[in-house]
């Protein structure tokens, strides 16, 4: 079967691996019909960072928590990449309950169990079983990563398949969900449980590095009904669609002055700079929340602890869980009728991927027709 490899910066190739096959009555095999790049997967893409990163890890300067994640030249080539994916249920295993051959399903990035304390809790994505010591189990970020290979593939393995493959409600369209998996799930987790607490708050989103994280979260905070959603972004095309998702757009003011001057009581900080969490921060209002959705791999951020402590503001960082959130995600979305495609700006062939992968746009989505009629 094809695994799509990166090999180096703007260099993606197919790769020819053995198919998978169920390794225990609890695996499935599905087939990928719709791949979706996630904000993450452009850092090495589009800039050379790898020897400048093992450079700084090795000088102290970048956190040894990315090197753990990695490897210790980070995104260093060949290793298959992509970790968001819709797919259909091609096999599984003898005690694999609650799916069928055919069925269509997100796959989640981060490799769960399901029954561990650290997924009871909801942090599906620091998994006790499966990381066995790893600080992630994922799929597309290589072999510090796990063995589970990336979502650009014609079929992959997936353990544990009755907890971590999430159905499709039906008659929902694949492509409007492309990023279920982790950026759409991420989102998610920034504004939705801070409105059902705080119905009709005000919101802030930072975008331009998280670039569909930020659109998503700003699309969502709308539809659920915030009082104000601010997206501030310097892209014209992110502008123009973060308006048609129901938010206020603005280019970023030259002193850094934010529309509300009085603070927001929720924040997305999705620039993926240092510069930029500090920024959200002293836009949060007092008792408000930060969530912050981007890399920030300097061993010092200067975050404004001080700043914090004087107006009661929760900073949050921390990877997403996709597979404690998506039941209620998909549910919401299929039944709201939820435009999430509007933050696709580009679908291509899945065969086209070597090509396509590395292109410098806001969302790649990779589509490929079912091959099993249900």
């Amino acid at each position: 079967m094809r695994e799509l490899n990166f090999v180096s910066t703007g260099n993606l190739q197919w790769h020819e691996r053995e198919d998978p096959v169920l390794l225990a009555g609890e695996d499935a095999i599905v087939r990928p019909i719709v791949v979706s790049r996630c904000d993450g997967d452009t850092l090495p893409l589009h800039h050379r960072v790898s020897r400048a990163m093992a450079a700084g890890l090795k000088a102290g300067l970048i956190d040894p928590a990315v090197g753990s994640i990695c490897g210790r030249v980070p995104f260093q080539g060949p290793f298959a990449i992509g970790h968001e994916a819709i797919a259909e249920v091609v096999s599984l295993g003898a005690d694999v309950t609650g799916l069928n051959v055919g069925d269509k399903v997100v796959v989640p990035w981060s490799v769960s169990c399901g029954t561990c304390s650290t997924c009871l809790r909801g942090l599906t994505s620091k998994c006790l079983t499966t990381r066995n010591g790893r600080t992630l189990a994922a799929y597309g970020f290589g072999p510090a990563s796990g063995s589970y290979g990336g979502m650009v593939s014609d079929l992959l393995r997936v353990p544990f398949a009755s907890h971590m493959l999430v159905p499709l409600p039906a008659g929902l369209d694949p492509l409007r969900v492309a990023s279920a998996s982790d950026n759409l799930a991420d989102a998610w987790r920034t504004v939705v449980p801070y409105l059902q607490q705080r119905p009709g708050a005000t919101v802030l989103v930072l975008g331009g590095g998280a670039k569909s994280i930020g659109l998503y979260a700003a699309g969502l905070a709308a539809a659920h009904g915030a009082s104000a959603v601010d997206y501030l972004d310097t892209s014209e095309d992110r502008l123009a669609r973060a308006a048609k998702l129901g938010a206020n757009a603005h280019r970023p003011a030259r002193n850094g002055a934010v529309p509300d001057r009085r603070g927001y009581d929720i924040v997305v900080e999705a620039t993926s700079r240092t510069a930029g969490i500090r920024r959200a921060i002293r836009a949060t209002a007092p008792g408000g929340t930060c969530t912050a959705v981007g890399y920030y791999v300097a061993t010092n951020t200067g975050v404004p602890l001080m700043h914090m402590y004087a107006n009661d503001i929760t900073l949050h960082l921390g990877v997403s869980h996709p597979r404690a959130v998506l039941p209620e995600l998909l549910d919401w979305i299929n039944t709201n009728d939820f435009p999430a495609e509007e933050v696709t700006s580009s679908v291509v062939s899945f065969d086209d991927a070597p090509q396509a992968y590395s292109e410098r746009t806001t969302k790649l989505v990779l589509h490929r027709p079912a091959s099993i009629t249900v």
